[in-house]
């Protein structure tokens, strides 16, 4: 067992999770504390303007405009993110063996074989003195995989931990949202749509503030089915796994005719249709949904998930022990250590590439 930290920057864009597990590559022998480091506001702007400025790039190692600068913030925020880490733990960095350096999307476009994470692996282990695996999508994606979800091979460590017979699904909500089918050996993965990227971004425009909290102006709002109806003709949501998706895919999808309570009920229940039309294309309907990822502390979107996916379960992943809201940062340091040991990262079934697949990059101190 090594002891494993994973680092996390979702396309939410709220800032950096810190996880720290023992494992195997294979099992996972325990969890560790979690941690976080918000992004502030002027650094979140600076990514968003670094997400526009990367829709031009035809080159993965291209930094226009912003970009080399927001990936000087992505390297300082993380690092600063494990010393915070560290000391609040009162934990040696001898004592740890590897971190698993995911970086920030700000660019997936996979049928190009072309996906972009932001931040640099070598500059970080540099900083805190521990190996650190970076740069775990490209191999994927060079070999002409979706190169997403990448989780999906933690998720069945975890639900073997739970020893549950029957097909089960692990719906992760952050700014993407996506899908694991689990059943005994089978396992598929995909993106089913926008998690929470579009109700944030919403949000931000109509009250400054990036998030409904716990739901609430959805709550208050009424739903416009016949814009969701129109929505999801979008050839993506019929297509099979295994797909993927860049978080600005949908983003010309707006409600910005409507008033703030019902784009935002809106945009809620179109991430709870989006994720329960992948049900009928996965091999058997699910009998367990465990939803993680920030998404799950939603209650007006949990609701709706459950109304959609009834009578299947729907269990947030926090209920089971799980941590829900580091649950990606964790996967990452289960990642790290499967690409130290050279086992697979990326199956078939879970982002189409032809054979399992390792991958990431190894720098040292």
């Amino acid at each position: 067992m090594l002891k494993a930290i994973g680092l996390m920057s979702g396309t939410s864009l709220d800032g950096v999770d810190v996880a720290l597990i023992e494992t195997d590559g294979e099992h996972i022998g325990a969890f560790g504390p979690t941690g976080y480091r918000a992004y502030a506001d002027n650094e979140r702007e600076l990514l968003r303007r670094a997400l526009a400025d990367a829709a031009s790039v035809t080159q993965r190692d291209a930094r226009p405009g912003v970009l080399a600068d927001a990936e000087r913030l992505v390297t300082r925020a993380h690092a600063d993110a494990v010393e915070n880490f560290f000391q609040t733990n009162t934990l040696s960095r001898d004592a740890v063996d590897v971190v698993g350096f995911h970086g920030q999307t700000v660019l997936h476009r996979p049928e190009q074989k072309l996906t972009m994470q932001i931040g640099d692996g070598r500059a970080l282990a540099a900083s805190l003195g521990v190996p650190v695996v970076f740069d775990l999508r490209a191999a994927d994606v060079a070999a002409g995989g979706q190169g997403a979800p990448l989780v999906p091979v933690y998720h069945s460590a975890l639900v073997r931990m739970l020893a549950r017979s029957g097909p089960t699904a692990v719906v992760n909500i952050g700014g993407v949202a996506n899908i694991t089918y689990i059943d005994g050996e089978t396992l598929i993965a995909c993106d089913t749509g926008p998690g929470n990227a579009l109700l944030d971004d919403f949000m931000l425009r109509r009250t400054g503030k990036a998030v409904d909290r716990d739901g609430q102006a959805a709550a208050k709002g009424r739903a416009d089915g016949e814009w969701i109806a129109k929505a999801l003709r979008r050839p993506f949501f019929t297509a099979p796994p295994p797909k993927s998706l860049d978080r600005n895919d949908f983003a010309t999808l707006t409600v910005d005719s409507m008033s703030t309570e019902d784009g935002a009920a809106t945009l809620t229940a179109f991430t709870a249709a989006s994720i329960a039309m992948i049900a009928p294309r996965l091999p058997q309907i699910p009998e367990n949904w465990i939803v993680v990822g920030g998404g799950a502390s939603n209650p007006t979107l949990m609701r709706i998930l459950g109304e959609r996916l009834a009578p299947a379960t729907v269990t947030r992943g926090s209920d089971l022990g799980w941590s829900g809201d580091a649950i990606e940062a964790q996967a990452f340091a289960y990642m790290a250590v499967r690409s130290l040991k050279g086992l697979p990262l990326t199956f078939p079934g879970t982002t189409g590439v032809t054979v399992p697949l390792t991958g990431g990059i190894l720098a040292k101190p």
